[in-house]
C-alpha cells in the first residue's frame, strides 16, 4: 500500500492559500511538516486522505472555522516570558521616559502597547509585569496592552494564563510572587497570571496581512518580534508599512533579535538593538 501523501496539485494549491491568508511561505522542504499536520485535521473529521481532506478544505464545506483550523496547524508559536531581556530593560530606560517626557504617554493619555503574534500569552504579561512595575511610582500612569494572534487556539491558551513551572521560570522571583499564584495542590506544577495583570491585556484575534487591523486609535509601543521573519520581502515590507502607520508620531517599534528594517522602505528610524522609533511630523 503506497503512503498517503500531497498530490502535487494539493501542495501547491495549500502553500497558496496559506500564503494568502497569513504570509508565511511554506517551501517544498515543509511538505513533510504539512503533511504530518494536515493528517491530525484528517482524522478529526474522520477524513480517510488528505486528498479528500484538500478537497473539503477547497470546497468550503468546513466554512471559515476549518480555514482557522487549518492556519492555527501550520503556524509556528513560540515564546517566552522575558524572551530577549534587553527589549525590557530599553523600555524602562529609554522609551517610557522618553514618551513620558515628550508626550505624557501614560498620565495624559493611556499608554497604549501591542503585542502583535502574541502566541500563548507570555509577551503580553510579561509587558504588564514590566509596565506595572513602572507604574507602581507613578499614580497618574496608565496603559492599556493589546495582545493578538491569528492562531485561535494559542489565543485561547493565553487567556486561560496557566502556564507550568518551567515556562514562568524566566520570572524573578519577586515578580512572580506578586504576579502569579500557586495552583491550590502543592504538588502541581501550575501557576496562574494573577487576575488584576489578566485584566490589563485585551487579547483579540487578528491577521496581520490584513489591510486594515480593525482599530482607529493610534499606538505607543508596538511588540512584533520573531514575526516577519517567516515573510518573504515583499510581505515583510507591506506589515511593516502598516505597523508604521499604526504607531504614533514618535513611536516605538521592537522587532526580534535578527529581524532588521535595512533595505526595506519603511518609515522608522533605528534607536536601538531591533529597536525603531517613527519620526515626528515636524
Amino acid at each position: 500500500m503506497e503512503p498517503d501523501t500531497l498530490s502535487a496539485r494539493d501542495s501547491q494549491r495549500l502553500r497558496g492559500l496559506i500564503y494568502r491568508e497569513c504570509g508565511i511561505h511554506l517551501s517544498a522542504e515543509k511538505e513533510l511538516m504539512l503533511e504530518a499536520r494536515l493528517r491530525k485535521l484528517m482524522r478529526r473529521l474522520n477524513l480517510p486522505t488528505l486528498s479528500e481532506y484538500c478537497s473539503y478544505v477547497f470546497a468550503g464545506d468546513g466554512g471559515p472555522e476549518e480555514l482557522i483550523r487549518l492556519i492555527d496547524a501550520v503556524t509556528t508559536n513560540k515564546t517566552d516570558f522575558f524572551r530577549e531581556n534587553r527589549h525590557f530593560d530599553f523600555l524602562i530606560e529609554s522609551t517610557l521616559p522618553l514618551l513620558e517626557r515628550e508626550y505624557r504617554a501614560g498620565t495624559y493619555s493611556v499608554l497604549r502597547v501591542w503585542s502583535a503574534g502574541c502566541s500563548t500569552g507570555e509577551e503580553p504579561y510579561t509587558l504588564s509585569m514590566v509596565l506595572s512595575e513602572y507604574a507602581a511610582a507613578r499614580p497618574a500612569f496608565h496603559f492599556h496592552v493589546l495582545a493578538t494572534d491569528i492562531s485561535t487556539a494559542v489565543l485561547d491558551q493565553a487567556r486561560r494564563a496557566v502556564y507550568k513551572a518551567d515556562v514562568v521560570r524566566p520570572i524573578a522571583s519577586e515578580l512572580r510572587r506578586k504576579y502569579l499564584l500557586r495552583a491550590k495542590d502543592r504538588e502541581s506544577p501550575l501557576f496562574r497570571i494573577a487576575p488584576e495583570l489578566r485584566d490589563l491585556v485585551e487579547f483579540r484575534r487578528l491577521n496581520l496581512m490584513d489591510q486594515d487591523f480593525g482599530f482607529s486609535e493610534q499606538l505607543d509601543i508596538i511588540f512584533c518580534r520573531n514575526v516577519i521573519i517567516y515573510f518573504d520581502r515583499h510581505t515583510r515590507e507591506g506589515l511593516l508599512g502598516r505597523l508604521a502607520r499604526q504607531l504614533r508620531p514618535g513611536g516605538f517599534l521592537f522587532l526580534g533579535h535578527s529581524e532588521t528594517l535595512n533595505g526595506l522602505d519603511v518609515p522608522l528610524t533605528p534607536v536601538g538593538p531591533t529597536v525603531y522609533r517613527k519620526p515626528d511630523r515636524a
